[in-house]
């Protein structure tokens, strides 16, 4: 990076501080992950300099040879790695890509049903103060109240009921693996489109670790980023009935000019999910998950929400270790361990201090962490939970983390 480090240095000193921070801690942020290097070199590629509003073959400005070439080859490789019958790749992000899936297939004031945020759902599934809560009548169901997990069954009553018009299924703090099934008999039921948002998932039901929403759903959206390992960016796969009104509701309905440089990266990390490697990554996500939880809970005494994981993720409510969610974040940021508060079902805190905590193994499974590492930092977030304020202990945490870390090379960072 000589040329940045020469026009501006400022930048070029943030992106060293954050080169060690991510070297020299443990992420365990379940929607972060790392890019391979080929993936940040097509990032970063010239394609950036390029606008080609439009489709392949069909486009509002010259020059569109490759352009073409490399939007092609991500709409054909998404489709091969999920198996759907349409695939759009130009959604910027997550929350665009809903957006264009309401916008496509529903009117405004139509009735959706969605899970409620504090449940484990996404602000787009109908957050009251967003987008999709302020357009939409969203009907939110929750998770039963002693199982934490979805109870079909009045997800179901619940359909009956209201009639909606849409159901979202996938979300973002909800260990358990989703019934697609389940869900695509009550939209049968009901009458309702059936929309899954794999945002998190996406990489695991690519990998062939988790079971595929695609043969089941209407519609799909995904984030490019978190479990499948590609740029930040989203694509949205349909049924072939659906697959005009997809288009037209991201350009021009909602979208200008997509970013062919992140789409050239989606090309290359949809190629590289297609590798058999790929599908032991998946795979041992899942193993090193469900390896950190069971340590958490059977040796830590943590509370898990839904008992464990069946994903990538966990979700643990600190009330029994006397520390908020908030607190816990910032002294575990201390020691070089990265996580998020996050609300537990039926939390009586505030959002901005919830009782939980939420944390996954994508990222530390993409640098070779198994389940022996897995009991380190098990051990590590006990440690640390329990003695917030003793600074022998957090030194030592520190100190125990970055070694163990340096033995780990982050992808795309040099030493």
């Amino acid at each position: 990076m000589t040329n940045l480090q020469q026009t501006d240095s400022a930048i070029f000193d943030a992106l060293a501080g954050e080169s060690k921070r991510q070297m020299e801690g443990i992420e365990l942020i379940p929607s972060e992950n790392y890019v391979s290097p080929a993936v940040l070199e097509a990032l970063g590629s010239i394609f950036t300099n390029k606008y080609s509003e439009g489709y392949p073959g069909k486009r509002y400005y010259g020059g569109q040879k490759y352009t073409d070439i490399i939007e092609t080859l991500a709409i054909e490789r998404a489709k091969q790695l999920f198996g759907a019958e349409h695939a759009n790749v130009q959604p910027y992000s997550g929350s665009p890509g809903n957006t264009a899936v309401y916008f496509a297939l529903l009117n405004y004031g139509d009735t959706v049903m969605g899970l409620k945020l504090d449940h484990g759902g996404h602000i787009t599934h109908g957050l009251p103060i967003s987008f999709s809560g302020k357009s939409y009548k969203f009907i939110p169901y929750e998770v039963d109240a002693k199982t934490l997990k979805l109870d079909y069954d009045k997800i179901r009553t619940m359909a009956l009921e209201h009639k909606p018009k849409m159901i979202v299924a996938g979300y973002t703090a909800y260990p358990p693996e989703i019934d697609w099934k389940k869900f695509r008999e009550i939209c049968d039921e009901v009458g309702a489109i059936a929309f899954a948002d794999i945002s998190h998932t996406a990489g695991l039901i690519a990998g062939k670790a988790l079971h595929n929403p695609v043969p089941y759903f209407d519609v799909v959206m995904t984030t490019t980023h978190k479990t499948l390992r590609g740029p930040r960016g989203a694509i949205i796969m349909c049924k072939k009935q659906y697959a005009a009104a997809i288009d037209k509701a991201v350009f021009p309905g909602l979208q200008g000019g997509p970013h062919e440089n992140a789409i050239a990266a989606k090309a290359v990390a949809f190629q590289e999910a297609l590798q058999p490697s790929f599908q032991e990554y998946a795979k041992q996500i899942i193993v090193n998950a469900k390896a950190l939880a069971a340590e958490l809970k059977d040796n830590y005494g943590f509370s898990l929400v839904s008992g464990g994981t069946e994903t990538h993720l966990i979700l643990a409510d600190l009330t029994n270790k006397n520390i908020p969610g908030k607190e816990a974040q910032a002294v575990l940021d201390e020691v070089g361990i990265t996580l998020n508060k996050n609300t537990v079902p039926f939390d009586t805190r505030s959002p901005f201090d919830p009782s939980g905590i939420r944390f996954g193994t994508p990222a530390v499974t993409t640098r070779g962490f198994k389940e022996p590492e897995m009991k380190l930092i098990a051990k590590w977030m006990n440690d640390v939970i329990s003695n917030p304020k003793d600074e022998a202990t957090l030194k030592r945490v520190k100190a125990e983390v970055t070694e163990t870390c340096l033995k780990f090379p982050v992808p795309g960072i040099k030493v």
